[in-house]
């Protein structure tokens, strides 16, 4: 049985729901991985990012044709991630619209030059472990920032590139409601968010979701900026909104309630940054760091800051690789061993590899287990139904969704016979 707290966030917070924010304005919430924001104006439609897939698109725009049958006449993307651009081609209705993003608009999923060198394989294996891509929607759950059951056709296909590309901040009007267009750079450098200051909505693209922020995707990022990010959600806690309308999960009502979830979360953010910057400085080690990572009293509690998405003590892993890269301080670390060779002293500790085996089959530590059957894997031992095992059990128990998908993803390869990484 999954994590009872995982249910409880996919049935709360990834419902599939128009959510009307003020007389025409309206958000899709569990339509896709993402939300998506219309904004009605004199006689068209403004859409504030477009699902992952014109099959989730076209599902949004037949509700929204339930309330309006005006056109939409432009398209603003919050940031580039695939989930929030793929479906722009069916919101355009075959019109040539304006599309509008950053100027520092730059995918890290869509139109990748493939003669760069880079890991492409990595990334799209562990993407499709962090998303569970190929379980079945009720082993998957969620996404984390998204419900697991969801449509997946046209994945991808709906992308429009930007026409207009917005350098600073400044006023928009979408056809006769006034906005605001604020460069916040936080989950990605090309973040907008989309201010109506007549009814005080507030659009943050990913820099919110009910959620720990996702610091650190274990799919595999470049370095986020931690500091840019807490600096964005704390001028976006000084707008005042009263209703906040993020890229994932539900809205946010109360004045109060928006400012005490943005406050807290750059709060936690910066905690996050101190801790581990103040372990480094001591010279703990990485492991220590993170093992010892715990949030104060005021905000340890607060439920959008539940390890749904992201997780602590991957941040503060990628804060301390982002700041002084992978070296930990430690000159053991400086030389390297196989990990055969590393598999090979354990064994021989142990008394030989079937002493390993049986120790990794008696302990009840399940993470330790796995880092045992990673030894055993390496000798040539056959411990993948082992770590299959033991890969599952930590999924049933996982908060994190991301990190469950990738559990249950790859027991699924190691039982079907598949490279163990």
């Amino acid at each position: 049985m999954p994590n009872a707290d995982l249910l409880r966030h996919n049935e709360t917070q990834f419902r599939k729901t128009i959510v009307e924010l003020a007389p025409g304005v309206w958000t899709a919430v569990g339509y896709a991985a993402s939300t998506q924001h219309v904004v009605e104006g004199n006689t068209t439609l403004t859409v504030i990012d477009t699902s992952e897939s014109t099959g989730a698109a076209k599902s949004v725009l037949a509700e929204i044709r339930k309330r309006t049958d005006k056109p939409v006449g432009r398209i603003i993307y919050t940031h580039s991630h695939r989930d929030h651009i793929s479906g722009a081609s069916v919101f355009a209705e075959e019109r040539d619209i304006p599309v509008i993003a950053n100027a520092k608009f730059k995918s890290d999923l869509v139109g990748q030059d493939e003669q760069l060198i880079a890991p492409h394989k990595a990334l799209n294996r562990r993407t499709a472990a962090q998303f569970g891509i190929g379980l079945p929607s009720e082993e998957r759950v969620s996404l984390g920032c998204g419900p697991g059951d969801r449509p997946m056709e046209g994945l991808g296909a709906g992308f429009l590139p930007p026409t207009l590309m917005v350098e600073n901040d400044r006023e928009i009007d979408l056809d006769g409601v006034a906005a605001r267009l604020i460069m916040a750079p936080g989950e990605t450098e090309d973040h907008m968010a989309v201010w109506l200051e007549e009814t005080a909505i507030l659009f943050p693209g990913d820099n919110w979701y009910h959620a720990f922020p996702n610091l650190y995707a274990i799919r595999g990022t470049p370095y986020r900026d931690f500091a840019a990010w807490a600096d964005s959600l704390q001028l976006l806690e000084g707008l005042g909104a009263n209703v906040l309308a993020p890229g994932h999960t539900m809205p946010v009502f109360g004045k109060d309630k928006v400012r005490e979830v943005l406050g807290s979360t750059h709060k936690a953010i910066r905690h996050v940054m101190r801790h581990t910057a103040d372990g480094m400085d001591a010279g703990l080690s990485m492991d220590d760091i993170a093992a010892g990572l715990i949030f104060p009293e005021e905000i340890a509690d607060k439920p959008w800051l539940g390890e749904f998405y992201g997780k602590a003590a991957w941040s503060s892993r990628a804060f301390a690789t982002g700041t002084l890269g992978w070296y930990d301080g430690n000159p053991t670390h400086l030389g390297t061993l196989s990990s055969a060779q590393r598999a090979a002293h354990m064994a021989k500790l142990a008394g030989g590899a079937d002493a390993l085996m049986a120790a990794a089959q008696s302990t009840e530590d399940p993470q330790w287990r796995l880092e045992l059957c990673d030894h055993l894997i390496a000798l040539g031992m056959a411990a993948e139904p082992l770590k299959a095992e033991t890969m599952e059990q930590l999924a049933e128990t996982e908060i994190n969704a991301t990190a469950r998908n990738t559990y249950l993803w790859h027991a699924r390869r190691l039982r079907n016979g598949e490279a163990a990484k």
